[in-house]
Formats: C-alpha cells, sequence, structure tokens
C-alpha cells in the first residue's frame, strides 16, 4: 500500500511540472503486416491463413490449453489429420514443451542432429520475418521454399476446406500450419521431427504424435505465462504441459525446477512408465568461464559435463564449448538439448561428442540475446552504441536477460525500449529488469502483434507501470510526458547531466526507432567515454521490428 501511495503521491506533486498525454495515442506507428515480407508465391497461402482464427492476434481463450471443457479439442485435430493421410505417423519425433526455452532447445537440438548428417524436420512458432521460418527442413536447415508450401497448400487446399466446413469453421491458424507442416515432414521423408508445442502440450495441436512415434519428450521450464489459458495455477501449468509425456518414451526436464512442480511431472512420468533424465541435476555441471568476441560475433565459452545413472545412463563432458546464444539460460538449453540427443544415442541414434559440439557452437537465433553489428546499429543512425535485442517477455526471462547485460556490460550506460501484449505481467517484468543495474532511460512504445493492435499494451499504461515498479525499488526517476505528435528533444524536456547522473528517466515514443534515438539522446548527457547499451525488449514483435529498422 505505501509504494502506492508513494506513486500516486509523485504523479501530485510532479503533474505541474510535466506536459500530460491523453490515453489514447493516435501518433505510434502502425504494426507491420504479419506477411509484409512473405513471397508473392504465397498469396493465396497466405489470404488462406487469414481468414482463420488466429490466438496470436486475439488472445487465447480462458482455459484453452487445460485437459477440461473449455480446452482446444485434439479431436478436431486428429480429424484433420485422418483427411490428410495421417502424416504426423510416418517419422519419429521430439516432441518440446515448456514456457521459456522451447525454441532455443529445438534449435539446438535440430542442429546437433543435423551435424550428425540426418535430415531434420523443426517445426517452432512464433516466426520474425517470413512464415517459412516456423517448419525448416533437411541436413541444412533452410526454412521450406515458398514454391513447396504453395504447391503443399494447393495440394490439400479441397482437404482443409472440406475439414474447415466439417468443425463448422472453427479450425485454427496454428491447427492449418502445424497439419502443413507434418505433412511436409511426412514427404520430404525426414529422418526425424523436432516439434515445439505452441501452448501448453495436453490440448495443444501438436500433440497428436503417439508414444509409437515418439522419440523422447523435452519440457524445458514451468513459469506462470499464459495463467489463464492453462488453468490459473503453477501446478495446472506443469500438468498442461507434461500432457505431451507419452507411455514408456523418455522425458528430459530441464528445469530447475520447484520441488513440488518436478514431483507434479516425475509423477506424470511415473504412470507412463517413462525414463526421467533431469538435465539440472546437480550432477550435471555447466559453466560459463568467459564471454570473447571473434569475427564481430559474441559467445560465450562454456564447459558441459553430463553423468545421468537413474533410469538410463549417459555420460558426456564438454570443454570450451563456444556458444553464439548468450546467457546462462541459453546454457541450460544447450545442456537440455544435450541431455535429449544423448536419449537419442541411448536408443540407437547415431549421435556423437562431435556433432553434440558443433550442433550447440553453430547454433544462432535472430532474437534471443543478438547483438547488433555496428553496421546495423548504424542504420538507424546510431554510432558508437551498442544494441541488444532479446524477445523476453515474462519475469524469468527479464532476469536472464538482466544477468546477460551485467555479464556482457557490466560497465556500460544502459537503456530499456519495451513494448509489450496485453496478456503479459508488465509489473513483475518490470521489477525484475530494474532489480538490476539502474538504467539511465527506459522508453515505452508499441507494436503490432501479429500484424494486428488488438493484443497491444498502449505505452502511457506501460509507462505508469515502469514508474510505479521503479518508486517501489526506491529508484529516483524523471517521469516526461509528450503530446503524441511531439518530437523529444532533451533541450525541452526535463532532463539535464546531473538527473540523468541521479535519476532514471522513463517516457514514451512514437516507434522503435526513434525510441533508440532518444535514449541515445539521454546517453550524451552522461560520461562522453562511459560505453552505451540499448537493450529492445518485451516481446518478438518488438524485435522484428527493431531488426527492420536496423537492417543494412
Amino acid at each position: 500500500m505505501r509504494s502506492v501511495e508513494v506513486f500516486r503521491r509523485y504523479r501530485t506533486l510532479t503533474r505541474s511540472n510535466r506536459t500530460l498525454i491523453s490515453p489514447t495515442i493516435i501518433g505510434f506507428e502502425r504494426g507491420f503486416c504479419s506477411y509484409r515480407n512473405e513471397d508473392p508465391k504465397l498469396k493465396d497461402f497466405i489470404d488462406y491463413l487469414e481468414n482463420l482464427k488466429n490466438y496470436e492476434k486475439s488472445g487465447v481463450p480462458k482455459g484453452a490449453g487445460t485437459n477440461s471443457e473449455d480446452g482446444f479439442d485434439l479431436g478436431r485435430m486428429n480429424r484433420l489429420m485422418k483427411l490428410l493421410g495421417n502424416p504426423h505417423n510416418k517419422f519419429k519425433a521430439v516432441h518440446i514443451a515448456g514456457t521459456k526455452g522451447k525454441g532455443s532447445t529445438a534449435a539446438f537440438l535440430s542442429n546437433i542432429l543435423r551435424k550428425e548428417g540426418y535430415s531434420v524436420g523443426c517445426y517452432t512458432s512464433p516466426h520474425l520475418w517470413s512464415i517459412r521460418e516456423r517448419i525448416s527442413l533437411g541436413r541444412k536447415g533452410d526454412p521450406v521454399s515458398p514454391e513447396a508450401l504453395s504447391c503443399l497448400f494447393h495440394q490439400v487446399k479441397n482437404i482443409l476446406d472440406k475439414a474447415i466446413e466439417m468443425e463448422n469453421g472453427s479450425i485454427s491458424h496454428f491447427e492449418v500450419l502445424t497439419a502443413l507442416a507434418y505433412t511436409i515432414f511426412a514427404q520430404e521423408n525426414v529422418d526425424i521431427a523436432v516439434i515445439e508445442a505452441g501452448l501448453g502440450g495436453a490440448r495443444d495441436a501438436t500433440n497428436i504424435i503417439s508414444s509409437s512415434g515418439l522419440a523422447a519428450s523435452v519440457i524445458t521450464t514451468i513459469g506462470e505465462e499464459h495463467l489463464d489459458a492453462l488453468g490459473g495455477s503453477l501446478e495446472s501449468i506443469a500438468m498442461a504441459k507434461s500432457g505431451i509425456i507419452k507411455h514408456g518414451r523418455p522425458v528430459v526436464l530441464g528445469g530447475p525446477f520447484k520441488p513440488h512442480i518436478e514431483r507434479i511431472l516425475r509423477d506424470k512420468a511415473s504412470s507412463t512408465s517413462s525414463p526421467v533424465v533431469l538435465a539440472s541435476d546437480p550432477r550435471n555441471r555447466s559453466i560459463i568461464k568467459g564471454f570473447m568476441v571473434n569475427d564481430g560475433k559474441r559467445f560465450q565459452s562454456c564447459d558441459i559435463l553430463i553423468q545421468v545413472e537413474e533410469d538410463l545412463r549417459m555420460f558426456i563432458d564438454l570443454t570450451d564449448v563456444k556458444l553464439l546464444m548468450l546467457g546462462s539460460h541459453q546454457l541450460q538449453n544447450a545442456l537440455t538439448a544435450t541431455c535429449a540427443s544423448l536419449c537419442l544415442r541411448d536408443q540407437g541414434w547415431r549421435v556423437s561428442d562431435e556433432s553434440i559440439r558443433s550442433g550447440l557452437e553453430h547454433t544462432y537465433l535472430l532474437g534471443r540475446s543478438q547483438y547488433l553489428t555496428s553496421e546495423e546499429s548504424a542504420g538507424v543512425g546510431l554510432t558508437g552504441v551498442q544494441i541488444l535485442v532479446d524477445g523476453a517477455h515474462t519475469k524469468e526471462s527479464a532476469k536472464s536477460l538482466a544477468d546477460t547485460t551485467q555479464l556482457t556490460h557490466s560497465d556500460a550506460a544502459l537503456a530499456f525500449v519495451v513494448a509489450m501484449a496485453t496478456d503479459k505481467d508488465h509489473i513483475a517484468f518490470a521489477r525484475q529488469l530494474l532489480s538490476g543495474r539502474q538504467p539511465k532511460a527506459v522508453i515505452l512504445t508499441e507494436v503490432g502483434i501479429a500484424g494486428d493492435r488488438a493484443r497491444m499494451t498502449p505505452a502511457p499504461l506501460l509507462k505508469d507501470v515502469w514508474v510505479q515498479a521503479a518508486l517501489e525499488l526506491g529508484i529516483d526517476v524523471t517521469d516526461i510526458w509528450m503530446e503524441p505528435d511531439e518530437k523529444f528533444q532533451v533541450e525541452q524536456s526535463e532532463c539535464s547531466p546531473e538527473k540523468v547522473k541521479n535519476t532514471t528517466v522513463i517516457t514514451i515514443s512514437a516507434s522503435v526507432e526513434e525510441s533508440m534515438k532518444i535514449a541515445n539522446q539521454i546517453f550524451r548527457l552522461g560520461k562522453v567515454d562511459q560505453p552505451r547499451l540499448i537493450v529492445v525488449t518485451g516481446s518478438l514483435h518488438i524485435v522484428s521490428h527493431a531488426l527492420a529498422s536496423c537492417r543494412v
């Protein structure tokens, strides 16, 4: 209660010194069309998808991911797959669920298997540039070609039409994409597919893989994202995600987990006679030994030791692994993927230590702890500034991001540029980032989500959250309000070298690009020779906007 009173008092005492802004912002950049980067060959397919229910745009309904009457209808997905000839029964798969780390773990594991020479299909979501990124194929891991995707769509369009009619129009955007991904994997005769669950696990559209087709399941982490959709508690989330565990098939648990959550997962594994490998077991050790730069690319040098003796027996000792994916959370994802690859080796798959090392070292994902090059920074007129883009959007991922910036740029002046969806825990996210080093500036902005504005959080509301979080943590702030069409000018604001030195400037901006420029203006009021780091975060959607702005 005291922090709320302080917040209100601050607003009252400083209101006369600020320019107020209407709660409705009309000057923010419009969201990129989610398909503006698509090849013209995909026009018919994209138009078709646009007419389907897209929960990435509208938000997921309450209870949708639970094993209840409110949950998504897996029967509908099974009926669609039957019409397509059940392609998901024609390849082996590793199924990955979890609150965070699914995409990175899938990328690590896919690259390990490719380095061994396997043809791998990988299905993930969401995408940054093109919907084709969600489906990668072959020994090189290239996105499915527009020609192949368009050809398949026209081959099965009549079947999709029939399914949609049978289901009274309830088949979703994600269900169609999942069905086509499985069909492509079957047509291309992949050796193995690595499948990332979309939401939860038990009722997710990807969860139609039978135990006979499952090589292993992986649960990376359990956190409080999508609480309403997954039952309202950490326990219900764990139950939903444990739904990908299948009878007699090994499950890799990433973690670390709270003891009672690990128990829920282990109980489900026990009920299905599934061997368990705990990647975060204290006997498995992984450390970051240092950060380095080579050919303009940052990497972290790591040691990975796995020695499992329960349920399954496996061992590997890798030293000086050079990970391009930065942060302790990415090392944990690498450890989890390594455990999954060892599970496959235990089943007779050929997976050498050398392929594991090479696969880990050659994995890189856009928008995950990604430092832009100096040329990319110059693309938005910023020189002498380091820009880090990261799709963090939970308090757990915010902590990982804060830890990474501390490890790589402990002496840099820091600024955050943030945009977020409405269904995220904004206050927990802000508290976590502000609990680290005090930033010089926080600039809140808005971007479209999946090409739509429905799930976008207005920047003024986000700014109020960040001011509240800062005051709760005892951080002095300079809270600058502007008109929607007003350009930020340091000399016309309340900023001064003294205020920048002793307070955190919090304001809003009409675009990601403008936000980064505002941060740089504020940096210039501080120490001239101090390194500068701008962190763009809050979702992969703001990352996509930042990368588009910096394209060279």
